[in-house]
């Protein structure tokens, strides 16, 4: 009963999200409800201390990064750097390549270590713009952007600096380069076989010429008379947020070193950092500061008009993207935490194969949770010695339970409920119903391709 109760937690989520409904909203009735059915007296001090102090403590992380990347990627919308790259491409590649064109942009931005999160608000001015001039239909963007950002560079290319890469490293003394030529083939099948679905659709519109759509939401405002500048000085913000991520990574912690004690004449006591704990955001957030005031000096003649405008917009939607997510954070947190979880959890030790076994459940669990760093977290806390003796036994190298674990973490974990997903269709304008059908794509591909690493590992038995 009680792993019922969890799974219609879940299932209402999902219905609510799929139907428009606010995120913000049901995640708590969700997530009480399912407290109050086991628990009645818990319900209160599950809100309070579970779903509302894990909700405050991701706005508490996030909500800069949110923020700054919502307003990077309205000033560059505003300035005209996103039409002058368009142009560009469009000119180089012709109008056929403008998925391919989006999907490597999100891809180098996601492996320079850019959260996925700041390449949705970044690249969508892009996106729009390029789609636009294309005349492939907008419901196609969100699944574009899933492919290069939340796919195969998030957790399946070796070296890559996103969460989903590092967790693992914790629990089997690995690197971020682990399994790297088990990383590089499940990449390219991913790419391989989304880029063949994206065209598919893409040729299908094209026979019913559906076109870009009408009665949009949340279009690009770009002004159409503005003199737009150089390419190069367009794509001169984008490349610099990416390299000073990766810089800023590496100086943050020669800068403070490993904690941090601040003490102003104001506090009764120190603030202790652990900046190993907080140096990517810091990154993140002084590389996006610094693309801004790039934009904003390259373009202040065109953007000072609207600037006022404009950055309310960008507040607005940062402030939306963050609550959907931070809501779905605290609702994982509420469901991880009770009985038929942890039923759920246990059950899925049953299954044999090691790498099968790591795979279902990882992938299973982020689906529930609606998270990819949270699911994988919560299976390897509870059952990474289990995987590590069964792999021992079988003589499989640690890597490739790292690699496993890392490429099955970003699989199911988008369903209608995850945080990017809704954060990915609250900045693009569209609804479940309208995009969704196109990330689900996406999704049973990115799953598929655990499936066709652990085969190639078993056929060829490289690593």
């Amino acid at each position: 009963m009680s792993v019922l109760i969890a799974l219609a937690a879940l299932g209402l989520l999902m219905f609510a999200a799929y139907r428009g409904y606010s995120v913000i909203l049901f995640a708590p009735i969700a997530a009480l409800g399912a407290v109050l059915l086991t628990d009645p007296s818990a319900v209160a001090p599950a809100f309070t201390g579970v779903f509302m102090d894990k909700m405050v403590g991701f706005i508490k992380l996030y909500f800069p990064v949110f923020l700054l990347g919502a307003v990077f990627g309205k000033l560059i919308e505003l300035s005209g750097f996103s039409r002058s790259i368009v142009v560009a491409a469009i000119d180089v590649l012709g109008r056929r390549r403008a998925i391919p064109v989006i999907v490597a942009v999100c891809a180098l931005l996601t492996y320079g270590g850019v959260s996925l999160f700041v390449v949705v608000f970044a690249v969508y001015p892009f996106a729009a713009e390029m789609f636009r001039q294309s005349g492939i239909p907008k419901r196609l963007i969100p699944a574009t952007v899933a492919l290069g950002a939340f796919s195969f560079t998030m957790d399946a290319l070796p070296g890559t600096p996103q969460i989903q890469n590092i967790i693992p490293t914790s629990f089997f003394g690995t690197t971020a380069w682990a399994a790297p030529w088990l990383g590089l083939s499940g990449s390219v099948f991913v790419v391989c076989v989304g880029l063949l679905y994206l065209e598919r659709q893409r040729r299908k519109a094209l026979e019913k010429r559906e076109g870009y759509g009408s009665e949009l939401r949340n279009e690009p405002e770009t002004p159409a008379d503005i003199p737009l500048p150089h390419p190069l000085i367009a794509l001169l913000p984008l490349v610099l947020v990416g390299l000073l991520n990766l810089a800023f990574t590496h100086w943050i912690p020669l800068w403070y070193g490993k904690t941090h004690s601040l003490m102003l004449p104001g506090l009764a006591q120190p603030v202790q950092t652990e900046i190993g704990k907080i140096t990517a955001i810091w990154a993140v957030e002084a590389a996006l500061l610094t693309g801004i005031l790039v934009v904003g000096l390259f373009g202040f003649r065109v953007i000072r008009g609207r600037l006022a405008e404009g950055s309310r917009t960008a507040v607005g939607g940062a402030m939306l993207a963050s609550m959907n997510t931070a809501s779905e954070y605290g609702f994982g947190a509420v469901i991880a935490a009770l009985p038929g979880f942890l039923l759920f959890s246990q059950a899925l030790q049953a299954i044999p194969n090691p790498l099968l076994n790591e795979a279902i459940s990882v992938t299973l669990l982020a689906g529930i949770t609606g998270s990819a760093s949270g699911g994988m977290s919560i299976a390897l806390a509870a059952m990474a010695d289990t995987f590590i003796a069964a792999a021992n036994q079988a003589q499989i190298p640690l890597e490739v339970l790292h690699r496993v674990a890392a490429m099955a973490s970003g699989g199911m974990d988008t369903l209608p409920h995850n945080g990017a997903v809704i954060t990915l269709l609250a900045v693009t304008g569209l609804t479940h119903r309208e995009a969704y059908g196109g990330i689900f794509a996406i999704t049973l591909i990115k799953t598929t391709a655990v499936l066709f690493v652990i085969g190639v590992f078993y056929l060829t038995g490289i690593v």
